[in-house]
């Protein structure tokens, strides 16, 4: 196999998976360890991945986080499948908290026919549900212009005074020791409220969000329920070990 396939096959691997393991790639790509050792650090010299021990994992950028417009465009199919089946946890009469996020915006065309309460520190998605005839309430603060969120000391007082029988959140980063994570520290107090005031809450991610770290720490995985596309098998177990995994399809 010429070198350029075998990197653009580890590549594929590591986009999907979020991390791989030296032996396996010898497996699947029938090559020698010193070959697969090789295309690892000259992956790395590219900044398309870091080296760790047995294996290499996508390279981490903690306080990067891409706007609104960017993120939807994004794993849009995937999305789709979680934000559908997120809006099934939905029951007449709820009151839910929708966090502001790509993938939790695609839940507003599933919740047209619910009798529901919403809250949100989305402006963007206020708006959406309004159009969809779904009651909402829009926490008031700052907006912060990248991600439409609504974030500072006012959202999260509003934020406190409420309690949700379901909280629906986004994440940039689901990691078994970490936990979730986000890059902005006053999203991340948000979020954390959110889960704390909810009776049951849910982390919506598709499978690139896993084994990704961001700058902030949110909450341990065992604070919610992970709803995704699809998990990488390689760490299945311990995310399962920790919180309840629930995928579209495998």
């Amino acid at each position: 196999m010429l070198t350029e396939e075998r990197h653009r096959k580890i590549i594929e691997w590591l986009e999907r998976d979020g991390l791989v393991k030296l032996q396996n790639l010898i497996q699947w790509l029938d090559s020698s360890e010193s070959t697969i050792r090789r295309d690892l650090h000259e992956l790395e010299e590219l900044g398309l991945l870091e080296r760790i021990h047995g294996g290499a994992k996508r390279p981490q950028h903690l306080e990067q986080e891409l706007g609104m417009i960017e993120k939807s465009a994004k794993n849009v199919q995937q999305k789709k499948l979680v934000a559908e089946y997120a809006a099934d946890f939905i029951t007449d009469g709820d009151v839910i908290y929708l966090d502001a996020g790509s993938t939790t915006a695609e839940m507003i065309p599933f919740m047209k026919k619910r009798t529901v309460t919403v809250v949100t520190n989305s402006v963007g998605l206020a708006a959406r549900l309004v159009e969809a005839q779904i009651a909402v309430i829009v926490l008031g603060g700052r907006i912060k212009l990248t991600t439409d969120a609504v974030v500072g000391s006012q959202a999260l007082e509003q934020l406190k005074q409420y309690r949700f029988n379901k909280a629906f959140m986004g994440m940039n980063g689901v990691q078994i020791d970490s936990g979730y994570s986000t890059p902005d520290p006053e999203e991340a107090i948000l979020k954390r409220a959110a889960i704390q005031q909810a009776e049951e809450a849910f982390v919506l991610v598709d499978h690139s969000k896993f084994n990704q770290t961001s700058f902030v720490s949110v909450a341990p995985l065992s604070a919610a329920s992970i709803l995704t596309d699809t998990c990488p098998l390689i760490i299945r177990d311990q995310i399962t070990e920790q919180t309840t995994l629930k995928e579209v399809y495998v």
